[in-house]
């Protein structure tokens, strides 16, 4: 599977360099052996984000994106929107990728982070409960977005993110991006070009080898 992250980050034409970071050997020998680089890290990062900082401490660049496991399927066409959109506003710091939810499935798996936004296009909250809830209605609401767990960075922030301590939010939820919230730092979230199956479940994972079959045969 992350393999396959690494083959689709690949793909995208605004990534100038696409590295594996892990901190188990024995996914770093399977992605180099596939051609891919892979960087070890310290096994203690308690989030992607953190890690993704301490490989930015050690190579150059000045926008890093997070392209977590769990994405096999990952558009490259979404990677490089998120890139587009760090590159033509330099005081975005964070960005993310969400896509609108229609599956009421969905909209109540807390697997499925949910995203909601304020007018200038910056996060106001993630949850894996189903926000906003529509207390005088049934339904998923129109506004219902799904969090992909994708992010770009700057280097000057991925540092100070790292010198911050685990949010409150960030425990409860489990969700990294919180810690930046409520330190005050803004989210902007782009719209996904073409959303893709995430893998955080048996479920998820038997999706998965179906849809990876299917495109095989066509």
């Amino acid at each position: 599977m992350v393999v396959r992250v690494w083959r689709q980050a690949s793909l995208a034409q605004l990534v100038d360099r696409a590295v594996v970071a892990t901190d188990d050997e024995r996914i770093a020998i399977v992605v180099r052996q596939a051609g891919g680089e892979a960087i070890l890290t310290s096994p203690d990062h308690p989030s992607g984000t953190d890690r993704i900082a301490e490989v930015a401490a050690k190579i150059s660049g000045e926008i890093f994106m997070s392209v977590q496991g769990d994405q096999p399927f990952i558009a490259p066409e979404d990677l490089d929107a998120l890139a587009a959109t760090m590159r033509a506003n330099e005081s975005i710091e964070m960005a993310t990728l969400a896509a609108p939810i229609t599956d009421e499935s969905d909209w109540a798996n807390p697997s499925k982070v949910k995203v909601v936004c304020g007018t200038d296009g910056n996060a106001l909250y993630f949850s894996r409960a189903s926000i906003p809830y529509p207390r005088d209605a049934s339904g998923v609401p129109a506004v219902a977005r799904r969090h992909i767990g994708v992010y770009a960075y700057r280097r000057a922030f991925l540092t100070r993110f790292a010198s911050l301590p685990m949010g409150i939010l960030e425990r409860i939820e489990k969700l990294e991006q919180l810690r930046a919230l409520e330190n005050g730092y803004a989210i902007r979230v782009v719209a996904s070009v073409a959303p893709s199956l995430e893998v955080d479940t048996p479920e998820d994972l038997a999706q998965a080898r179906a849809y990876a079959s299917s495109t095989r045969r066509t």
